[in-house]
């Protein structure tokens, strides 16, 4: 969306709301662009070791009762 620069001072609560539900907001001056009004960075999760910067999914049967069975055994724990 294009807006000029004193329909932007008019109307700057509405289109921060336009910005903050991920949309772009162009600042015009006599019909040339001269600002983008785009939604601010998030915070950054810290993510350290070999996940850094990936997704991370557990695998199939990660909570299968035959692997529940087998990390009781590797570490002498009673089963359930």
């Amino acid at each position: 969306m294009q807006v000029s620069v004193h329909e932007a001072k008019a109307k700057f609560s509405e289109l921060l709301a336009t910005v903050e539900s991920g949309g772009e907001v162009v600042v015009a001056r006599h019909k040339k662009p001269v600002a983008r009004m785009v939604p601010a960075a998030g915070p950054k999760v810290a993510r350290i070791g070999g996940l850094a910067g990936r997704p991370f999914q557990m695998g199939r049967g990660f909570d299968a009762a035959s692997a529940n069975e087998v990390f009781a055994d590797d570490f002498g724990v009673g089963k359930a």
